[in-house]
């Protein structure tokens, strides 16, 4: 099915309103690039490591509007210039509209939320450790450890190599009948991976309430529902207890603030695996381990990214 994608070009204090419009007019899906959402999302949220420059790329005093009709309306034109006589309208209601220029596309649909399964196939996240996902067929070979796996909205794959490397030094660190916590859990791979390479408890915690829904899908998936636990929370608010490894793939920045609080939840000869950490703030990283008495044994590194393994100090 074809789409016409159209573009208005207005101020942020008019979107609610032409959106409002655009909805009276038949308009199937909005998307709408504000850079004020991008500075209060920024103050909230100041430790975020990057933010997708082309959601900044326009003027702060401009709001972005996409729009989207679809292309077998034959009164498409006729819903365009209505959009502009009641534009036009909206000053006179307090409402500046800025330049309001309007630009169209024709584009084709595309099944965004199962298209991108065509790019996620069976693949070893190490020699023993093999990411299935539930659509494809997969027969396991002698000593493979199979966690079968749709992401979906949820970050965790085990493709990234933060991911990536979690796993590999979850599957050297693991020993038989540890308690695992598992901090920013995403798809729930890394919980799943706990559990399959021999952990006794696992619990998994994370702040968007998609990923839990996602993480105890993918539980149960693999027949592990009554063996994980998940719990939506920002980092260790609703933890107790404490665990043989923590392991979180999160930002650096978040990782500066969970060592303030995390050896609280390990146990005496705990381990921390910590990983999404960029090049640039390694050091940094590193040199907050050393003054919370945190002792490093092992860094990995892949591409831009960084993933270690620390021992809790005394």
């Amino acid at each position: 099915m074809k789409w016409i994608e159209t573009k208005i070009i207005t101020t942020p204090m008019a979107v609610d309103a032409i959106s409002e419009i655009l909805f009276q007019l038949g308009a199937k899906g909005i998307s709408v690039i504000d850079p004020n959402d991008m500075e209060n999302f920024k103050e909230e949220f100041p430790f975020w490591d990057y933010i997708d420059e082309r959601a900044e790329i326009s003027k702060k005093d401009e709001a972005i509007i996409s729009v989207y009709f679809p292309k077998k309306e034959v009164n498409y034109e006729e819903k365009i210039a209505k959009l502009k006589n009641r534009m036009e309208e909206l000053p006179s209601f307090g409402l500046e509209i800025g330049r309001a220029e309007i630009s169209s596309s024709e584009m084709e649909q595309e099944d965004w939320e199962e298209g991108w399964k065509q790019y996620f196939k069976t693949f070893h996240a190490t020699e023993k450790m093999v990411i299935h996902p539930i659509w494809e067929e997969y027969v396991a070979k002698d000593g493979e450890v199979v966690i079968d796996m749709d992401p979906g909205m949820a970050f965790g794959t085990g493709e990234h190599e933060t991911t990536a490397m979690c796993i590999q030094l979850l599957e050297e660190t693991l020993r038989e009948k540890d308690d695992v916590l598992d901090i920013g859990c995403g798809s729930g791979i890394l919980s799943i991976a706990g559990k399959k390479l021999g952990a006794a408890k696992v619990e998994a915690i994370d702040l968007d309430p998609v990923a839990v829904r996602v993480a105890k899908e993918n539980i149960a998936y693999n027949r592990l529902s009554d063996e994980i636990i998940v719990k939506e929370g920002n980092l260790t608010e609703k933890v107790s207890g404490t665990y043989d490894i923590v392991v979180a793939n999160i930002m650096a920045d978040v990782i500066l603030i969970l060592l303030d609080t995390v050896s609280d939840y390990m146990k005496k000869d705990g381990i921390f695996i910590a990983s999404g950490i960029i090049n640039e703030k390694m050091e940094e990283i590193l040199r907050a381990m050393e003054q919370r008495g945190f002792s490093v044994v092992k860094t990995l590194r892949k591409g831009e990214w960084n993933a270690l393994v620390a021992k809790r100090g005394e």
